[in-house]
């Protein structure tokens, strides 16, 4: 099969296209015939970092973890799935597991649901990581009907599925984002938008919870801008934080007796822990995209299997508008 492998770490450029051998076949997973996979952020980090970073593959490696297809071979033990059926998950492109820049992907069928079938091929690739992400974080910060949720990044690719997930839930969203095109589909989505460069924590805060803070704030942004979110937080307040790779006094979320709940949905793959989990959440999120209730927005530009290095390259340009997809 055609597979893009990296035999070096480094920039976009070290992919490349080679024939490797099709997954061989064994209890407990399936055998994918990948149709498309999405660029996260985090699989431009292992290309960049490599064995710096303690979830990287081995070189030659094959990255993507996302993807979307049809079942090719069903594995002893697997009684959910047939041949022919499409599906879609988070299974590999890190650690000792193969991902999804390739033909064929073997997946433990744990990682993985039936496809939404009001979604394209791309369109579901694009949603699993993130999916499961914002899920994950509004469920453990008790999401509910009438809340006030804050989305930090609320136009990036875990943000805008938190915001629609969160107004499932029944919650009021708001979001911030940087510019005229981040606050549109923001408020497309159904959020009231706030333009972070434009206003500052303090105003939009007393604007929109009279001062009072916002139940929970979800923050895909991370870093310092953590310190914004205790900020924006109101008293004994949920901080559901997907990037919390950071230093940082936390003395303010002390004082006002935060909770703070950190993401890291590659847990299940990377330690093999509860990863029926995942499963369970990629067959709710099918649910609602069937009922019209969540949509992966897509970047304008596409690429195939031979251009995985232009997607990377696009995702760190920092001009992407929803997630980059690659077409297999």
């Amino acid at each position: 099969m055609k597979a893009m492998q990296l035999y070096q770490f480094g920039g976009p450029e070290v992919f490349e296209l080679s024939e490797v051998a099709i997954p061989q076949l064994r209890a407990g997973h399936v055998l994918v015939n990948i149709k498309a996979t999405s660029v996260n952020t985090v699989d431009t980090m292992i290309r960049q970092m490599g064995p710096e970073l303690p979830l990287s593959p081995a070189a030659p490696a094959i990255l993507g973890m996302d993807f979307a297809g049809v079942i090719s071979a069903v594995g002893e033990g697997v009684t959910d799935y047939q041949v022919g059926d499409e599906v879609y998950g988070c299974a590999g492109g890190l650690a000792d597991l193969p991902g999804a820049l390739a033909e064929y992907m073997l997946a433990d069928a744990n990682l993985i649901a039936l496809k939404p079938k009001n979604l394209t091929m791309e369109q579901a690739a694009a949603l699993p990581l993130v999916g499961i992400t914002a899920y994950e974080g509004l469920m453990r910060a008790g999401v509910g009907k009438d809340q006030k949720v804050l989305v930090h990044g609320g136009s990036g690719g875990v943000g805008h599925i938190a915001v629609q997930l969160a107004k499932h839930f029944g919650a009021k969203v708001f979001a911030t984002g940087g510019g005229d095109k981040q606050t549109a589909l923001i408020a497309k989505l159904g959020a009231t938008a706030i333009n972070y460069k434009t206003e500052t924590v303090a105003d939009y805060v007393a604007q929109h919870t009279q001062g009072a803070g916002f139940d929970i704030v979800f923050d895909s942004v991370g870093g310092t801008n953590m310190l914004k979110s205790f900020e924006a937080a109101a008293l004994n307040g949920h901080v559901a934080s997907t990037v919390a790779m950071v230093e940082l006094d936390l003395s303010l979320a002390h004082f006002k007796g935060l909770s703070l709940h950190v993401v890291f949905m590659l847990i299940p793959m990377l330690h093999h822990f509860k990863r029926a989990q995942h499963a369970t959440i990629l067959k709710q999120l099918a649910t609602l995209a069937e009922a019209g209730e969540l949509t992966p927005v897509l970047d304008t530009e596409t690429f195939t299997l031979s251009q995985a290095g232009a997607a990377h390259a696009r995702l760190a340009s920092g001009q992407a508008m929803g997630k980059i997809v690659i077409s297999i």
